[in-house]
């Protein structure tokens, strides 16, 4: 692994060299963004500034990144971050000298940037409470941590279609989308591995094809390394529409013949492959003792550890003020095997605290979404994003400010998921409400507006995409979102607990489409 940082950095200069090239308008947008996107950078809207994606294997921020992240943002002056749905940091509005210098100095400190972007392994995903969350069938970020280092080996040597993107879950809430990933690893009671292939969202979304039942958790890496060999033997190189894996499965003649070549190659691999893992699960418990104090509330989760809680963190969209770092660093940094968990909604958690440490906690991060419709989910949007086609932040934003006008209930508005463009960075089409953005022609004019779509779920076992109803005009969205919560609301005014969009949808099945009707195209 030492060898490969140092090759890592030894390519850091071919960076700077084409950053600089680019910024003096000597290389193209669609050449600086082929080159760039390796290295997890791409210039942003405009071409006058450049994004860069903070890989955290697992979603994992420990202290030491924490700090690191808080100083580059003071040294660098740096105005805007995002938690994004594949948990990793996304700092945003950058020069070429705070993109080479933040890249670079990310390595003293194990944040790797490399693949972040471009035809590479992405950011390895893990359920965010791995290990410390009640009801888990294991913790599986131990495995995950390994097929992350794994990965980042074989960025110089494999050349892929595109990229590829593995989960991890350790329960049926299935948040990483585990069973329809590229590649996703999902826990089972009895200790092993359920391993699904070849699905994805996006445009031509598809379930993940099951390839393998009761998978010990030491041969992750032969499944791995299969999938790679999958993914190079049969992919599309020439046309990179189709080039994800979830193309394979109709190349190949359907999922059963998907299978049988996927599991040819995992034999081929077990052959000639010494890929067997140990992993000091131990080395991941926390030893920690409660203090006594017992905290509630609805941004606290009781840890599995007796006496041990998660505060639970969510800024609007996922873009924390930039000053968040340093509070929550300066919060924490003497707390013991205290860290921070990207979620893939964009939230974030701070685990391993005492109640008394919770308190503390939940002092510094009170100015995040204080209800569940405030925890809907926003990809970055067309403002930054180049290949983005509405501001997806600005509409979620817009919905927010006109519903918090009218106070409605916790719950009576659900979770919504924004995404700019059909990619789903928003992961819209796993919401219970979701929305892509596009444009719609009335009169000759092209307008702002999303497609919207209805009841998609990650569950496992339950896991379905979202139905596309029809088209709704942007500046449209805060009006059908207050009507939505008034009808809700009345709904419940004779109930003592009121009413909640799922308990609504349930008795009302028909009654979202007549409320919604009027709002689409």
């Amino acid at each position: 692994m030492e060898q490969l940082l140092q090759e890592f950095k030894e390519d850091l200069q071919e960076f700077r060299n084409m950053t600089e090239k680019f910024y003096a308008k000597e290389v193209s947008v669609k050449d600086y963004k082929g080159f760039s996107g390796g290295f997890g950078s791409y210039a942003q809207r405009g071409r006058t500034s450049s994004m860069l994606r903070l890989r955290m294997p697992g979603g994992r921020l420990t202290k030491e990144k924490l700090k690191f992240v808080a100083d580059a943002i003071e040294k660098y002056n740096v105005k805007k971050a995002h938690f994004t749905t594949c948990q990793t940091i996304q700092l945003h509005d950058l020069d070429a000298a705070a993109v080479c210098g933040i890249m670079e100095e990310a390595f003293e400190v194990g944040i790797i940037t490399r693949g972040g972007g471009g035809d590479f392994p992405r950011n390895v995903m893990v359920s965010p409470l791995s290990g410390v969350e009640t009801g888990e069938y294991f913790d599986v970020l131990p495995y995950a941590e390994r097929v992350s280092d794994f990965l980042l080996g074989i960025i110089k040597t494999v050349k892929m279609p595109r990229k590829l993107k593995v989960g991890f879950s350790n329960s049926p809430a299935n948040e990483t989308h585990a069973t329809f990933r590229d590649l996703g690893f999902v826990a089972s009671e009895d200790g092993t591995f359920d391993v699904y292939s070849a699905g994805g969202l996006g445009n031509n979304p598809r379930m993940g094809v099951k390839v393998a039942e009761n998978v010990e958790p030491c041969d992750v890496l032969y499944y791995v390394q299969a999938m790679v060999e999958t993914f190079c033997a049969y992919g599309n190189y020439e046309n990179r529409g189709k080039a994800r894996t979830r193309y394979m499965v109709e190349k190949l003649g359907g999922e059963d013949a998907y299978r049988a070549a996927y599991l040819e190659k995992l034999e081929q691999v077990k052959e000639h492959k010494g890929l067997t893992i140990n992993v000091d699960t131990a080395a991941y418990e926390t030893q920690k003792c409660e203090d006594g104090t017992r905290v509630s509330g609805k941004r606290i989760i009781a840890q599995k550890q007796d006496g041990l809680y998660v505060v639970v963190y969510h800024p609007i969209g996922g873009v924390p003020e930039v000053t968040k770092f340093a509070q929550l660093y300066d919060t924490i940094k003497d707390m013991k095997d205290v860290e921070v968990r990207i979620a893939p909604d964009e939230t974030i958690y701070i685990i391993n605290l005492t109640g008394e440490e919770a308190e503390k906690v939940l002092a510094v991060t009170d100015d995040g979404a204080q209800n569940l419709f405030e925890t809907s989910v926003s990809c970055i949007g067309s403002t930054i994003c180049q290949i983005g086609l509405r501001d997806s932040q600005g509409t979620l934003a817009a919905i927010v400010q006109e519903v918090r006008k009218h106070d409605f209930a916790d719950g009576v508005l659900p979770r919504i998921h924004i995404s700019g463009c059909t990619s789903s960075c928003g992961t819209h089409q796993i919401g219970r409400l979701g929305f892509h953005g596009g444009v719609k022609k009335l009169d000759g004019v092209m307008e702002p507006a999303f497609t919207f779509h209805v009841n998609g779920c990650d569950e496992q076992g339950e896991e379905r995409f979202g139905e596309q109803w029809g088209v709704m005009l942007q500046k449209d969205m805060p009006a059908f979102f207050v009507e939505l919560g008034q009808e809700i609301s009345a709904a419940g005014e004779n109930l003592a607990a009121g009413m909640d969009f799922e308990t609504w949808m349930e008795k009302n099945p028909q009654r979202l489409r007549e409320i919604v009707e009027k709002y689409l195209y």
